[in-house]
């Protein structure tokens, strides 16, 4: 089509050159015998010229000649369908095809002839301005050439057909070598999976698809195979689970009889066949009145129960009852499975436990100390025993809801709120009764439970006739110590009794002689009087306090101050006896809580062993300087004080060290030691959170006692 088109073309430029020379010269003959010399080509149809008004001016048949045609007909709409019309188309668009009416189709190819300068110069004058004068319209018959595109669609479905017929048959054989077979062997092993034989395979060892497939299958096969595997075991762990597990289990249907059991149950209950569950279990002829099984049938929910029956031997039974629902494909219930616990032992224990709890009640009644259980939070007071109407005289029901800090003084109350929330021993602590009188207790606390929440169980001991004896102990140690010191305070009243008998005697004689005394004399002299007077009564005053009853009172204390209070008793004693006194104490020591007055007792009581110690050495032996000699070192680490007291005296003898803070013991001479000093001195350092220890005093011989207090800073964050 393409290549009769082509010729269309080159023709219809043929007849324009052809003409062209005859319309320059307005032959008309020429062009009617050029155009119908031309048409008597084979397959040219018609060959017309057209002016510009659609009138058809030439053409091969004589009876078109001067005929009008439409302008807007099929050859010339192509160019007039728009105003003003196209002066210049491609081919394919002055191109048409059409059928003739013998049935023929034909090609028509429209050409346009344009003006040119020498037509408007020539014999007809044409206006300069027209661009088209007319159309050339040459058709040719399509006849041979459809016959020809015919035959070639008959031969190219023939081919195609066959083309067709020869691809699926190599298909077909392809599908039936490579899928069909492969697929068959797919199947039968899907069919041998589902009869459970798990171990054949696939023979196919393409690579292509159904290969991988093959593969897959194979690896799905030994997969399941392994599931399957472990599904039985499972199974089998299972039902000896089912049969060996340490409670009851049955299955029962509607009418309650037994359909399966365990071994459990059949060895306890040895049940018949057809027995019903109430029958089997309690040896009733009617179900339970409350039957767990009826309810689960009901509701189909799970029930919980527990029952009483017995044994196959006639002993009683506990057992905790749990069913089940059992469903069929449909979703009814089927079954039910009752799974029962034996609880006999737990009863038993449960029995006991009730007498254990009645007994530790009665216990905790009885108790002679207080005893009170307290809200680990708010410290409110749950419960408590009798013993508190002994000690703090209130009522049960009057002191339970309140708080336990209701029982301290109100400048106590928020120290010992965090104590009791943090420690678990808390020692001399001030109560007050119902009346508002003070009683000193222990306290003890240890978390505990009670039902639905923590508790502090916190107990009480009541210890104020011990302190009381515990004074009188230490204050009849004092006395004890005042007897010992004795000697001590003599020599130191001693001195300034001489300096004012010195005086007086100097003004006597003075006066006796009328003889005028200066006054810076007389005033030096009198200055001497008065503080020697001050010296003795200081040291009176200070034996009076010392030896006064004193209740035990905490406060800031400078270790070094309370040291040196007490050696100023002894200094002038000391001095006379020769023993000299060594000062090793640190600057800025850091302070420590504690009780001055009990403190200065500690100090005065090792200072005294020390003096006797060191006497009962040397005695009346010579010695040189610095044989006798005291040391007094106080020093701080990061957490205490330490304060050392040595001596060079006899020190401890083997064998009692561990016995020397026991009361009534004493290695002095009968007479000269009541035993109780070291054991006094002993529970005061306790008292001020400290420790005192003995050891030998490897340098010197003799003794040293080592006595730490901890630091008031870290004491306060502890």
């Amino acid at each position: 089509m393409q290549h009769i088109l082509a010729g269309a073309e080159q023709l219809s430029n043929t007849i324009k050159l052809g003409t062209h020379y005859a319309m320059m010269q307005n032959s008309r003959d020429d062009i009617n015998q050029i155009i119908n010399n031309i048409a008597k080509q084979k397959n040219i149809e018609n060959i017309r010229i057209y002016n510009k008004e659609g009138q058809i001016k030439f053409s091969n048949q004589i009876s078109e000649v001067d005929r009008m045609t439409n302008i807007k007909a099929e050859a010339c709409d192509i160019c007039h369908r728009s105003d003003p019309p196209l002066t210049e188309l491609d081919l394919l668009k002055r191109t048409r095809i059409f059928v003739s009416s013998e049935g023929t189709r034909h090609l028509g190819v429209i050409t346009s002839i344009n003006n040119e300068p020498a037509c408007s110069t020539g014999c007809h004058v044409h206006p300069e301005n027209k661009k088209v004068l007319g159309a050339l319209d040459v058709v040719i018959s399509l006849g041979k050439t459809d016959r020809e595109i015919l035959v070639y669609q008959k031969t190219i479905s023939y081919m195609t057909v066959v083309i067709f017929l020869f691809t699926s048959a190599i298909i077909f054989i392809l599908m039936l070598r490579f899928v069909r077979h492969p697929i068959n062997k797919l199947i039968q092993r899907t069919h041998h999976i589902a009869k459970g034989d798990y171990h054949t395979k696939v023979d196919i060892k393409e690579e292509h698809e159904i290969g991988q497939l093959a593969a897959a299958i194979n690896q799905m096969g030994k997969k399941i195979g392994e599931k399957q595997s472990e599904l039985n075991r499972q199974k089998d762990e299972y039902q000896n689970l089912f049969e060996r597990v340490p409670c009851y289990i049955t299955v029962q249907d509607r009418d309650y009889n037994l359909i399966n059991y365990n071994q459990q149950f059949a060895e306890t209950f040895n049940p018949k066949p057809g027995d019903k569950c109430y029958n089997a279990y309690k040896g009733f002829g009617t179900k339970c009145v409350n039957c767990p099984v009826e309810k689960t049938f009901k509701s189909g929910k799970s029930c919980y129960s527990e029952e009483k029956g017995y044994n196959r031997n006639g002993t009683d039974l506990y057992w905790m009852v749990v069913t089940s629902p059992l469903r069929d494909p449909d979703g009814n219930i089927s079954a039910t499975m009752e799974m029962c616990l034996d609880i006999s032992a737990r009863k038993l224990l449960e029995h006991e436990l009730r007498k254990s709890e009645k007994k530790y009640h009665a216990i905790f009644c009885n108790m002679p100390n207080p005893v009170f259980v307290l809200d680990m939070n708010t410290l409110e007071i749950l419960d408590c025993n009798e013993s508190v109407k002994a000690v703090y005289e209130y009522d049960k029901n009057d002191i339970i809801g309140k708080t336990f800090m209701y029982l301290f003084t109100e400048e106590e109350k928020d120290q010992y709120a965090f104590q009791i929330k943090t420690s678990s021993v808390i020692d001399k602590v001030r109560h007050l009764n119902k009346q508002g009188r003070i009683l000193f207790v222990n306290i003890r606390i240890s978390p505990s439970e009670y039902p639905g929440q923590k508790v502090f169980l916190v107990t009480t001991s009541d210890i104020t006739r011990r302190l009381e004896a515990e004074q009188q102990l230490i204050q009849a140690g004092k006395m004890a110590t005042m007897g010992e010191m004795a000697t001590g305070v003599a020599h130191e009243l001693n001195q300034p009794l001489s300096v004012i008998k010195t005086v007086s005697t100097f003004f006597m004689k003075k006066i006796n002689k009328n003889e005028t005394i200066a006054d810076n004399i007389l005033f030096k002299m009198l200055s001497k009087i008065d503080s020697n007077v001050d010296r003795a009564t200081n040291i009176i005053n200070h034996m009076r306090q010392f030896s006064r009853k004193s209740d035990l009172d905490f406060e800031k204390v400078l270790i070094s101050d309370v040291l040196g209070k007490a050696f100023e008793i002894f200094s002038q004693q000391l001095k006379v006896k020769g023993i000299d006194v060594v000062w090793e104490a640190e600057e800025n020591l850091p302070m420590i809580k504690a009780d001055p007055k009990r403190l200065e007792q500690v100090f005065i009581n090792l200072l005294l062993n020390a003096r006797d110690a060191i006497e009962e050495r040397w005695g009346e032996k010579h010695y040189d300087k610095g044989d006798k000699k005291i040391t007094l070192g106080i020093m701080s680490d990061e957490k205490s004080v330490i304060c050392k007291i040595c001596d060079t005296g006899t020190g401890i003898p083997e064998g009692v060290s561990d016995k020397i803070f026991e009361p009534f013991f004493t290695t002095k001479e009968v007479g000269k030691g009541t035993g109780l000093g070291l054991s006094i001195s002993y529970g005061i350092v306790k008292e001020c959170s400290g420790t005192i220890d003995s050891a030998p005093n490897n340098k010197e011989q003799g003794t040293c006692f080592v006595l730490k207090f901890p630091i008031l800073e870290v004491e306060s964050e502890k």
